[in-house]
């Protein structure tokens, strides 16, 4: 397998057995597509490009584009130094308090000793977190209790609340409970009732879309500097050279903040200009949607293994906990394949096909499918629709992949 990448500005060949993409799943940012950008004569930044040397954005006039996760953790911070925010939304999300805070010494004691098992449980998990998900269903239990077991998982924070329940990813009524909880706590933080209605998503299910975890997000909306905008009502139309223009005004800024967020899990992997044995490229074969075998391998592209790819929980899980299985197995993968005399591994375009109909009915049981989320690549005009993590979760996911480790790499070609 050869690659070309540009050194000092010289090309230089260079060639290698196995070729392991480990491009990471959200690492390819998305700017809209404004034609007129450049006529924009202020600061422009995207959270995901964000300069190391940090911005400060004191007495300026911001516009914050978007309110996925990168926004909802931009938004407070940047409140916090500009003269006026002001945030354009077109979707507003589900957000849960991180409770971020320094951890009590005894605590971090506590944690250290207990490692091991805590990084055992992670690993055996749906979703590679060591908090094993509640047995509990959500339409079996009684109103008061349901509340009381909310407040708990809302207090704890991170993705808790995400798991409160055992059926809030398959069963839209009992979704709605932890929906409603979420709206309810909006309109207890936001203290303007229009501003709360416009940050109160109600057009998908709660969790379908990654929830975000947020630091003071919605009462940020409470500071007299910021103010926000209703994309959806009032479209951005253009930019002109002072800032943002939407079918009701134009708005004067120093500086724009792009968090648009990514063109997710395939989006790196297609900016690379990947041949397959009969010249194909990667980006031709996945046109219609990305397909793989496990995540790890697709067929076509011998010795070439991704980490964390579509058809793998990825980006539905603990990326720390799937990347580690990942590289654990495909170290192993090659390390069989090196004791045994072997030079080429490919995924079989039958075990690629029954794996991508496996994902997809999967998915076709829970409600992801209904949201116009990233993991179906809705936020990227023209991008196929195709649910691309795998929904079985870490735990099953893992015995899958030794199972087939265990079966001289079941669904591979070994020569």
């Amino acid at each position: 397998m050869t690659t070309r990448s540009t050194v000092d500005g010289t090309e230089e060949t260079v060639s290698a057995r196995y070729c392991i993409m480990a491009t990471g799943c959200l690492s390819a940012g998305r700017v809209p597509d404004f034609e007129d950008l450049a006529d924009y004569t202020g600061e422009v930044y995207h959270t995901g490009s964000w300069p190391h040397e940090g911005v400060d954005f004191t007495g300026k006039r911001v516009a914050l584009i978007g309110t996925g996760s990168s926004g909802i953790q931009s938004i407070p911070e940047i409140a916090k130094q500009a003269e006026h925010l002001t945030v354009f939304q077109r979707t507003p999300n589900f957000s849960v308090p991180a409770r971020n805070q320094p951890l009590d010494p005894q605590e971090w004691a506590k944690i250290k000793a207990e490692y091991p098992r805590i990084r055992e449980i992670a690993r055996q998990t749906p979703t590679g977190l060591p908090f094993p998900p509640s047995t509990a269903s959500a339409l079996e239990t009684d109103p008061a209790e349901q509340r009381k077991v909310m407040e708990e998982h809302w207090t704890l924070g991170g993705f808790r609340l995400g798991q409160c329940f055992s059926d809030l990813a398959i069963n839209k009524e009992a979704n709605d409970v932890v929906a409603q909880y979420i709206r309810e706590r909006i309109d207890e933080i936001v203290e303007d009732p229009q501003v709360a209605e416009l940050l109160k998503p109600w057009d998908h299910p709660v969790g379908t879309k990654r929830i975000c975890v947020d630091t003071d997000y919605y009462a940020t909306f409470n500071r007299e500097n910021v103010s926000l905008v209703d994309v959806r009502s009032a479209p951005i139309t253009r930019l002109t050279e002072r800032g943002p223009a939407t079918t009701e005004r134009e708005y004067e800024v120093d500086a724009i903040v792009f968090a648009t967020g990514f063109d997710a899990m395939t989006g790196a992997l297609n900016r690379i200009d990947i041949r397959g044995t009969e010249g194909l490229a990667l980006a031709e074969k996945w046109a219609a949607g990305p397909r793989t075998y496990l995540g790890l391998a697709t067929a076509g592209f011998p010795n070439l293994f991704l980490v964390t790819g579509p058809g793998s929980p990825s980006v539905l899980s603990n990326m720390v906990t799937s990347i580690e299985q990942h590289v654990d197995w495909i170290t192993d993968h090659i390390r069989y394949l090196e004791d045994q005399g072997l030079t080429r591994s490919e995924a079989s375009p039958e075990a690629e096909d029954a794996w991508v109909q496996h994902v997809n009915d999967a998915a076709d049981t829970t409600l992801f499918p209904q949201a116009n989320s990233w993991y179906l690549g809705a936020n990227v005009p023209g991008k196929p629709r195709v649910f691309m993590p795998y929904v079985g979760g870490v735990g099953a996911y893992r015995a899958k992949c030794d199972e087939v480790a265990a079966k001289q790499y079941e669904g591979f070609s070994l020569v």
